[in-house]
């Protein structure tokens, strides 16, 4: 086989999560059934938080955005996965490829910032509730989220410079149902080891830093409510805190989780498997732990359900 560069590669070939023709239906209905989970949850959300003017506050825009971040995040992956069941396909173009990496990482990223920046809005509203709305002032909210998008797109771009450099040979199967650029390291035919310690670079920039901000807000916060007297006081920070720290272990547990595991194991087959966790799963559970314990969002919703209705 003769090597070929990136550009001059038409398509690539996923690897199916099954290859059993029996079981291609049934993988089907289960990821348009997630997938469709997905965007309802998310959009009753967002609808909740814009048609309810009590809810026009920094955390629920921030939760607004998060939510937007999860239908694109897992709109890159599962509709190219659910053409390709239908039609019997495993293969995606290179612009294609191109595009839904750019797009992966770019609301992957997205979502890791948020968190972070919900996590200080939290700091905020119970460290320091006498100076929230003047420290959490609109100017600040939209440098915030514009800060976090810009990021984020410089962390899609890095990656796919980076795998624009590469060389492949003529026929190319990635192991997963979507493109990830570190699959691409393995699968290259050139020399890709600088291209690999700038991931982890990387990796440890976008995703070390969110997940240290997290915790020393976190940490602030367990303090202050150490010192709150009131048993009712305590209780009612509980529901701001507890959907959003269940959010942040479920979205960083799966991605690490995939990552370690399939460094540990060779076989590609389980890494893509478990690889849905976090691109499919997480989107999929994010709204219904956001508004599981919150009792504004649920009657924002109801009201929303009542007037369709």
């Amino acid at each position: 086989m003769e090597p070929q560069n990136l550009t001059g590669i038409s398509e690539f070939l996923f690897l199916s999560l099954s290859e059993d023709p029996e079981r291609q239906p049934l993988l089907f209905g289960l990821f348009l059934s997630m997938y469709l989970i997905t965007v309802t949850g998310n959009l009753l959300l967002i609808l909740a938080v814009t048609s309810d003017s009590h809810l026009h506050i920094p955390m629920y825009f921030f939760l607004f955005n998060l939510s937007l971040a999860d239908i694109r995040f897992i709109s890159t992956t599962v509709p190219k996965m659910l053409v390709n069941i239908q039609a019997q396909s495993k293969s995606i173009t290179y612009e294609g490829c191109l595009i839904q990496m750019t797009f992966l990482y770019l609301f992957g990223c997205l979502d890791s910032l948020l968190l972070t920046v919900m996590a200080y809005d939290r700091f905020v509203a119970i460290c320091h509730p006498v100076h929230y709305t003047v420290i959490m002032n609109p100017r600040l909210f939209g440098l915030l989220i514009l800060v976090s998008f810009f990021l984020s797109l410089l962390n899609s771009q890095v990656h796919i410079s980076m795998v624009s450099q590469l060389t492949f040979y003529t026929d190319v199967e990635i192991p997963h149902f979507f493109c990830d650029p570190p699959q691409f390291f393995n699968l290259a035919c050139s020399d890709s080891s600088t291209y690999v310690i700038l991931v982890y670079c990387i990796g440890a920039i976008f995703g070390a830093v969110p997940v240290s901000g997290i915790l020393l807000c976190y940490t602030q916060l367990v303090s202050s409510i150490l010192r709150v007297s009131s048993s009712v006081g305590k209780y009612k920070v509980f529901p701001i805190c507890g959907s959003h720290l269940s959010v942040v272990c479920l979205f960083y547990g799966t991605g690490l989780g995939v990552y370690l595991s399939s460094a540990i194991s060779s076989s590609p087959k389980k890494g893509s498997v478990s690889s849905v966790m976090y691109t499919v799963v997480t989107p999929m559970v994010n709204p219904f732990i956001c508004s599981l314990r919150n009792r504004d969002i649920k009657r924002a919703r109801w009201r929303l359900l009542s007037m369709t209705a």
